[in-house]
């Protein structure tokens, strides 16, 4: 029985007997244009440490001409501006703020200038029109969360009221100010925009939606749990909630992931851990939402993955997962000075930029494992495993492992090196290769090329009962 089979996605829900070359296990990989699995791409250091203080926060803002813009980081309660993100990091004038504390921001074009508001909900909330230096907003409600809406700034207070300026401006909140309490328990904790309407959410994952006059419960409490989880992106929001990720239009929030429920939240205990749901950071970068989960395990192939970075491409509806040297503790994607989305993230005191050329973590390697299982179709039917080729880009690192067996339980699976695939097309006559599963392991671990594997074929005959 010959097959030529395309990889498809992470999916740990379905039985992999549902569904032959299902993949069990997408490490550090991710797909090209042409749908073949590629080594993700490395990182290297942003910028210099400016202290030794953990990142709380970065953020970004462009004035009002559209190509002067600035990159922030509050980190031991200071915060710093890197201006065109070159050169170093500068202490912005009145950038003192709560040390431990994140800070929050929002931008608002108001009098034809574009104004930045920040701040941590313990000190006087501050703006900047020019970039370096804040300026104390005094009219304005101690804050931690900043969103312009209608020609007005909204901000959320430390416990249940919406705020929102003049018409017309950020910085003054007199007037025509005023201000709205959000019913319910808990207290509010972040405040975005989704399809032209504000949503408080606060911490019990309660959510409610703001149109300038009336507040609506959306009688749910699948928002965010993390408010430093969510990302944006063309009228959608992206979270995490004590349930797993969710994505939000405006209706109802959808889970969006059940495929890799297993590592969120398993059998065994060992998911993202409880204060990982409180605070684990992401953010929307290009075609991809990135959740910074902590340390968690797979209880179905049983891999821990440290630093782990859980990774959903939304265009293509794909989950996989990613380990980095480092743990990002705060993301930030802006567009530079020529036009071209960066990502960057805080691990520590540093920053670091991911993606372009880079092939290793800030110099570490980058391990990659693609797992999957075949069976023909057949998966109750024993198998002599015959005949497996695989195509790679040429010169690439990669190793081929093969396991034959009836059962995932991983002691029991005894791999088997197929050998080296840097030839682009490799093709195995495995011998004595007999069970009703044939689980087959891609990995690569190089510091240079980058693996890009585009698919397989196999043949194997079945065992006949006697």
């Amino acid at each position: 029985m010959p097959q030529v089979t395309n990889i498809g996605d992470l999916n740990l829900k379905v039985s992999p007997l549902a569904v032959d070359a299902q993949v069990i296990r997408c490490h550090n990989l991710e797909r090209d244009m042409i749908g073949a699995w590629k080594k993700r791409p490395g990182y290297t250091t942003y910028l210099g440490t400016a202290n030794g203080s953990a990142i709380d926060s970065l953020f970004s803002f462009t004035l009002n001409d559209g190509t002067t813009f600035f990159n922030y980081r509050a980190s031991g309660g200071i915060v710093y501006y890197s201006a065109q993100g070159t050169g170093a990091w500068t202490i912005a004038g009145n950038g003192t703020m709560t040390a431990g504390t994140p800070v929050y921001s929002g931008v608002a074009l108001t009098s034809g200038s574009n104004t930045l508001m920040i701040g941590d909900g313990v000190v006087a909330t501050r703006h900047t029109t020019n970039g370096t230096t804040f300026t104390d907003t005094t009219s304005a409600p101690i804050a931690r969360g900043f969103m312009a809406y209608q020609q007005r700034m909204y901000a959320i207070g430390t416990a249940q009221s919406l705020f929102w300026s003049n018409v017309g401006t950020a910085t003054d909140w007199t007037n025509d100010s005023s201000s709205v309490e959000v019913p319910g328990p808990g207290r509010l904790h972040t405040l975005m925009k989704v399809n032209d309407r504000l949503v408080p959410t606060k911490n019990y994952g309660n959510m409610y939606r703001w149109d300038g006059f009336n507040m609506v419960d959306l009688a749910t409490n699948l928002g965010p749990t993390s408010p430093f989880s969510i990302g944006t992106t063309e009228g959608f929001a992206f979270w995490l909630n004590r349930l797993g990720e969710f994505a939000y239009g405006g209706d109802r929030p959808e889970i969006i992931s059940n495929p890799i429920e297993r590592i969120i939240y398993n059998d065994a205990g060992e998911g993202i851990i409880g204060t990982t749901f409180d605070n684990a950071p992401g953010m929307v970068h290009r075609y991809d939402y990135f959740l910074s989960a902590g340390t968690v395990t797979d209880d179905l192939t049983d891999e821990t993955i440290s630093n782990a970075i859980l990774a959903y491409d939304f265009q293509l509806n794909e989950h996989r997962t990613y380990s980095f040297a480092d743990r990002p503790t705060a993301w930030l994607s802006y567009r530079d000075a020529s036009g071209d989305q960066q990502l960057i993230f805080g691990a520590g005191s540093q920053c670091f930029t991911y993606g372009g050329t880079q092939t290793t973590d800030n110099t570490a390697t980058i391990d990659t494992a693609l797992e999957f299982v075949i069976h023909g179709g057949l998966p109750l039917k024993d198998k002599d495993w015959k005949y497996l080729s695989f195509m790679f880009n040429p010169g690439c690192q990669a190793k081929i492992q093969v396991a034959a067996a009836n059962t995932f339980t991983r002691p029991k699976k005894n791999w088997v090196d197929l050998g080296a695939a840097q030839d682009g097309i490799v093709e195995y006559k495995p011998s004595g290769l007999r069970s009703k599963l044939l689980f087959v392991k891609i990995y690569e671990a190089s510091r240079n090329a980058r693996l890009s594997f585009f698919g397989f074929d196999y043949e194997a005959n079945v065992i006949e009962r006697k």
